[in-house]
């Protein structure tokens, strides 16, 4: 089993493609030893001590290590762990946390039944042109709402803590948001 490594924006973060399909629904991430309880290969990497995050997408991980970790140690052990569960065909979560699997939202603005034509475009957006190129560099993005021009989005896996995410944000998305839906003011991090 070959596994390829990419460098992601992130400095931190490494992007594991796995050779085969890692979720065949969504993604997750697991920013904490805790969150990871309910995924074997999750626990695992967080038990190297220097992880402080990874992110499950659908053929990739990403694996985020703490400020002064030295990928040059850290990579060999990420990459033993993975081939190990590949190899061995070990179940992603564990018997039963399925339900687990998704995340509740967090600070989820309601959005106004009068923008659904609007929210409807900005989710689109994100879907068919936002969410594949973040996915490229590691990561994903989620929305959480549109209130009064203000589309709020959320950062995830390599994307998440970033040096460089705000200004993906700023420019990148929220140009690409503005043009295409004029009701859009801006974009926040939420």
């Amino acid at each position: 089993m070959l596994i390829e490594t990419e460098k992601t924006p992130n400095p931190s973060t490494l992007k594991f493609l796995v050779g085969q399909p890692v979720m065949s629904d969504g993604t997750r991430d697991f920013a904490s030893p805790e969150d990871a309880e309910i995924s074997p290969l999750a626990e695992a990497l967080f038990t190297l001590g220097d992880v402080t995050g990874v992110f499950f997408g659908s053929d990739f991980i990403s694996v985020t290590c703490g400020p002064g970790a030295d990928w040059v140690d850290q990579k060999p052990q990420v990459l033993s762990i993975l081939l190990d569960h590949f190899s061995a065909g070990l179940p992603l979560f564990k018997a039963g946390s399925a339900g687990d699997i998704t995340v509740p939202p967090e600070e989820e603005v309601h959005d106004d039944p009068e923008d659904a034509d609007i929210v409807a475009q900005i989710k689109e957006l994100i879907e068919t042109r936002v969410r594949p190129a973040v996915a490229n560099d590691g990561g994903d993005i989620v929305y959480r709402g549109f209130n009064k021009g203000t589309v709020f989005l959320k950062m995830q896996g390599a994307c998440a803590g970033c040096p460089s995410s705000s200004a993906t944000l700023k420019h990148g998305i929220e140009s690409l948001l503005k043009h295409y839906v004029p009701e859009v003011i801006e974009v926040q991090a939420a």
